[in-house]
């Protein structure tokens, strides 16, 4: 039997008919997302980096929930500023990258690609997703098919490429483009209209980006968030998840290129937009 689709009510993402897994999306700071997840079967709640201290305790307040965990993805400030106020507060358990632990504060389980991490009775599966910073990870829950992707991918683009390389960036790309095209992804940071327009500009002829850069413009025009949004959707339509296609070889003049040379010439492009 295939699984239902997303149940979307206002900031509300849930997966499944039995729901185990809860998800809060809400503004903070001046364009980063925060989110919280709830595990509905033990109550225990974790907060999505550690933004906005403010915004995290008005939509725990909201939501009558009480703050068990951070999970932390990189160590840049708007991601882990509110880490000592939270954690005094609530007592959270902060679960972070072991690559990062000498620039990130007050982290009591260090985790990296391979691992597991569970919030209740629920499963996080950890991918390296190096570039934007060296340590940077991800947190994936399988079951309900939920991506917290921070800055390593982005709706149409990805991070920029602050520490890492192109060839590990790519890679690590790659193994986020191999999860189910069913997986919704809650990315750190609301990009998507800026992104839509370099996209178009190196892949014009692309149905898919056109349609989704449509849907986006609708979406910022009525005040909405273009996040969560469906992987299988941005594999056809971000650049950066099609480096290995020819078309974006073409356009920049590296046909038979490796696949890393042609995302470097794509992120290249993207800071120069």
């Amino acid at each position: 039997m295939s699984s239902p689709g997303p149940y979307f009510s206002n900031n509300e993402f849930i997966r499944s008919d039995a729901v185990a897994v809860i998800v809060d999306v809400f503004g903070a700071r001046d364009d980063n997302f925060g989110y919280l997840v709830h595990d509905t079967a033990t109550g225990r709640t974790a907060a999505i980096d550690a933004p906005d201290a403010g915004a995290i305790k008005t939509a725990l307040q909201l939501r009558g929930w009480d703050l068990s965990d951070i999970f932390i993805t990189h160590h840049h400030i708007d991601h882990v500023e509110a880490i000592p106020e939270l954690k005094a507060e609530f007592g959270a358990r902060v679960v972070g990258p072991r690559a990062e632990a000498d620039k990130i504060a007050d982290l009591d389980v260090l985790v990296g690609g391979g691992d597991t991490v569970t919030l209740g009775e629920t499963s996080f599966n950890i991918y390296d997703a190096p570039g934007h910073t060296l340590g940077h990870i991800v947190f994936h829950e399988p079951v309900g098919k939920h991506l917290f992707s921070a800055d390593a991918l982005f709706s149409l683009g990805v991070g920029r490429m602050f520490e890492g390389t192109p060839g590990p960036m790519w890679e690590g790309v790659k193994a986020l483009r191999a999860l189910p095209d069913d997986t919704l992804v809650y990315c750190g940071h609301e990009y998507t209209a800026s992104n839509a327009k370099f996209a178009l500009s190196i892949d014009p002829d692309n149905a898919a980006l056109q349609q989704r850069a449509a849907e986006v413009a609708e979406l910022r025009s009525a005040g909405r968030p273009t996040i969560p949004f469906l992987l299988g959707q941005d594999k056809a339509a971000n650049p950066f998840l099609r480096a290995d296609d020819p078309v974006l070889a073409k356009h920049y003049g590296l046909e038979g290129a490796a696949p890393a040379e042609v995302f470097a010439a794509i992120r290249k492009g993207k800071d120069n937009f």
